[in-house]
């Protein structure tokens, strides 16, 4: 386990690792994105390093381009002042968290300033003038001067004494955090943000509100009138149905295996599993086989009692009975461990005091398991708002919010806004 401590003299054998893979991204690799993967190796000999499009970062400097990635030179050159220096040193420390942060920094900026046609901004178009010169995305050598920055900035953290100068940890966490903040929190920020977008492209928080506040959202008119209601009501009470359903039926499983001599206890176990992994419309497909205009068991009792076969499967209670099956093992699975932690002597020792099931239950074994049933119940709640599947097999005219953001990107018309007032 390598530490940021050290005696005056010492290497610094991981922080010139990273420069050298700062430099050989800026100097020696294409900066912007090839067509066709920088592994095709076809751009060692389509005019690489003096090709506009295949020329390393540096290069494009000597030619008296790009002049806005130069700064990124000096933001690599400053560490090398931390080499001459001990780990104890704060300046060490200084040094590399300034480097790294400010080149990481800088390197995010102008690609998120500048794109395929000048500026991205129009009040930088504004500050500075039009700009002739644009680029495309990043490419390896940018990745790596990206990578560079970043654990030249990690070491520094581990310098100053972060997680006990452990460089393996403090870097593990940084490129986990940035990891999560890229693949994660931006595209969630990003969509979020187009829900202020207008039509001509510029912000406005009317055109939030006028979305939010649809009546396809939030109204109820299917408590008068026979219309509709908003697919923010419908998601609200299908969620807590099947957190109340899952619940209850996890909860009795659970009692069932832990406190009865029932049969066939491992193979219950085994089977909670199925419906976890199996394809989200594998459930939904079932029942409509089963209980479709066209299903076995309806066309069974059509012809037993004459009964008219009818849809009522596509809606609310096709939904209801698909994720109730569905997520009853996710229950099943948290509360036979809450269950299991109830130890029954207590339980014996009510009942020898004379207290009968049900009042031993709602005395002692209720207010123990409380804090699980919760859990399973948000859990319930939580994987019924998530699911797309079933809603979309057997929603009809029954209207989700999954449902809803899916048809407002895939629709007739697309809309990014609506699908992010929706998220």
């Amino acid at each position: 386990m390598e530490t940021a401590q050290g005696t005056p003299g010492s290497t610094h054998p991981t922080l010139i690792l990273w420069l050298i893979v700062g430099w050989a991204g800026f100097a020696l690799l294409p900066w912007y994105g090839l067509e066709d993967g920088i592994l095709s190796l076809e751009w060692l000999v389509d005019g690489y390093p003096f090709d506009r499009d295949l020329a390393p970062a540096l290069f494009h400097n000597l030619a008296g381009e790009k002049l806005w990635l130069a700064p990124l030179a000096l933001f690599l050159a400053v560490p090398l002042l931390a080499l001459s220096r001990t780990r104890s040193d704060p300046a060490y420390g200084r040094i590399l968290v300034i480097a790294g942060a400010l080149g990481f920094g800088w390197l995010i900026a102008q690609g998120f300033a500048i794109g395929i046609r000048g500026w991205n901004a129009g009040w930088l178009n504004g500050l500075f003038g039009p700009l002739d010169d644009r680029q495309f995305g990043m490419g390896s050598g940018a990745m790596l001067v990206a990578s560079a920055f970043l654990f030249i900035f990690t070491q520094g953290i581990a310098a100053r004494g972060a997680v006990n100068g452990d460089i393996f940890v403090v870097g593990a966490i940084g490129f986990v955090v940035a990891i999560v903040t890229i693949f994660v929190f931006y595209p969630i920020i990003n969509m979020l943000m187009s829900a202020f977008i207008t039509e001509d492209n510029s912000y406005s928080i009317a055109v939030f509100f006028e979305k939010f506040t649809d009546r396809r959202l939030w109204g109820l008119a299917c408590l008068h009138g026979g219309g509709r209601c908003g697919a923010a009501w419908n998601s609200l009470l299908l969620a807590v149905l099947v957190g109340i359903l899952t619940t209850a039926l996890g909860l009795a499983f659970a009692l069932a295996v832990t406190r009865t001599n029932m049969r066939f206890k491992q193979g219950l176990r085994a089977l909670t599993v199925l419906p976890i992994i199996t394809p989200p419309f594998v459930i939904g497909l079932a029942i409509i086989l089963l209980f479709g205009l066209s299903g076995n068991v309806t066309v069974f009792i059509a012809d037993q009692f004459g009964m008219q076969p009818t849809r009522w499967v596509y809606g609310l209670p096709g939904i209801l009975i698909a994720q109730t099956l569905a997520f009853t093992p996710i229950a099943f699975l948290v509360l036979i461990g809450v269950v299991e932690g109830v130890s029954p002597s207590m339980e014996e020792a009510a009942q020898t005091l004379r207290a009968n099931r049900w009042h031993t239950f709602r005395t002692v074994s209720w207010p123990l398991m409380r804090p699980g049933i919760a859990n399973a119940f948000l859990l319930g709640f939580i994987e019924s708002m998530a699911d797309f599947g079933n809603p979309l097999v057997l929603g009809g005219n029954f209207n989700v919010l999954s449902t809803e953001i899916y048809f407002a990107i895939v629709g007739a018309v697309a809309d990014p806004a609506k699908a992010a007032i929706l998220s």
